[in-house]
């Protein structure tokens, strides 16, 4: 398995086929428990992903389910994918539970879409900038120095396993003007994370979009990512000052993902966005 595939993708998947196999034997979770000596609580973790299962707790259940010995293959070998760590794990104590959760489906996603109203999209974060934004951050929050190198380091290593994933997450951004007029440490930080995002406008799988301070603002919302992560629902993840959001309802999904249509259709395209941030960088020379 691909490092960058998510264990907490995997685990949803084994629950939810998991449950599919109960519901096949027309088998309710209290009689799945009551053959195995379980609670139905624990069945349900399971099916939820609330709980990692072992190996032998899967195989029980696929007895039961008469699973042929081909799917149980299948089945076990998703098991084992499910149990390996992603990169995150080692930093899960000091992460926001949904913000973990946001990790490892972006892991498998395919494609995201990005909108930034205020900060650099953290994917093309300079670390002078990542350092700079987080020390004006802790002095309006009040969080611990050690929260803050904890979470300098996970923005480092998420650029690091997603910009070089393979196959390339195809990331659509759009973002704001006054992202690139907004400091952040002194002038040479800013001048080279203007020139990060030049850079980035040249990947081959990036599309960045300014949306110009000119006109009237088409959306008032915040900072938002939507992805497509295959063989398993969209989500949206929110951006808050002291966490964040999963969502997963597919109606909401929906809304922002009209909403994200809409701003491209107001932003600049391609290449005036990125003639736009060469320019600007002018202003911090």
């Amino acid at each position: 398995m691909p490092d960058h595939v998510s264990p907490i993708v995997r685990r949803r998947r084994l629950g939810q086929e998991l449950r599919r196999l109960r519901e096949r034997a027309d088998l309710t979770g209290e009689q799945v428990a009551a053959r195995l000596g379980w609670s139905a609580a624990k069945v349900s973790r399971i099916e939820t992903a609330r709980t990692s299962p072992r190996e032998a707790d899967v195989n029980a259940l696929l007895v039961i389910y008469m699973v042929d010995s081909s799917q149980r293959q299948e089945l076990l070998a998703l098991h084992r994918d499910a149990t390996r760590k992603g990169w995150w794990e080692e930093h899960r104590d000091s992460l926001p539970k949904e913000y973990t959760t946001f990790l490892g489906l972006e892991a498998e996603a395919t494609a995201a879409r990005d909108w930034e109203p205020q900060v650099v999209p953290g994917l093309f974060q300079t670390e002078a900038y990542v350092r700079a934004m987080m020390a004006s951050g802790q002095r309006s929050t009040l969080e611990a120095p050690g929260g803050v190198r904890s979470r300098i380091e996970v923005r480092l290593a998420r650029q690091g396993a997603v910009l070089r994933a393979e196959p390339p997450l195809n990331l659509s951004v759009v973002m704001e003007e006054s992202v690139l007029l907004r400091r952040f440490g002194d002038d040479e930080v800013m001048r080279e994370q203007l020139g990060r995002l030049v850079e980035a406008t040249e990947l081959p799988n990036v599309t960045l979009r300014v949306l110009p301070l000119e006109g009237d603002h088409p959306i008032n919302v915040g900072a938002f990512c939507h992805l497509k992560v295959p063989d398993f629902h969209d989500v949206v993840y929110l951006e808050a000052l002291l966490g964040g959001r999963l969502l997963e309802d597919e109606m909401i999904v929906y809304r922002y993902e009209v909403a994200f249509d809409y701003l491209e259709t107001k932003a600049l395209d391609v290449l005036a966005s990125r003639k736009l941030i060469e320019r600007t960088v002018s202003r911090w020379r």
